[in-house]
């Protein structure tokens, strides 16, 4: 993966017990992935990214424009 650039978010998750992992750049699902601790969370965050770049690769579809830190203070 060449440094993308779309933002993880990362949070505990009561109703699970554990992190769970979303892509707010990516339309659809709300959470992705998981794990049962941060490090875990962030590593399979990272691997899901990469599939899901990949599939829009594949697909034929363009990828949706990563959201800036300036987009989201504005």
């Amino acid at each position: 993966m060449n440094n993308p650039k779309y933002t993880m978010i990362i949070q505990w998750s009561e109703e699970d017990n554990c992190y769970v992992v979303g892509f707010s750049d990516f339309p659809g699902q709300q959470w992705r992935t998981h794990g049962n601790s941060y490090t875990e969370a962030v590593s399979n965050g990272v691997e899901v990214l990469e599939l899901l770049i990949e599939d829009y690769q594949i697909a034929g579809e363009t990828l949706p424009v990563p959201k800036t830190y300036y987009d989201q203070v504005a």
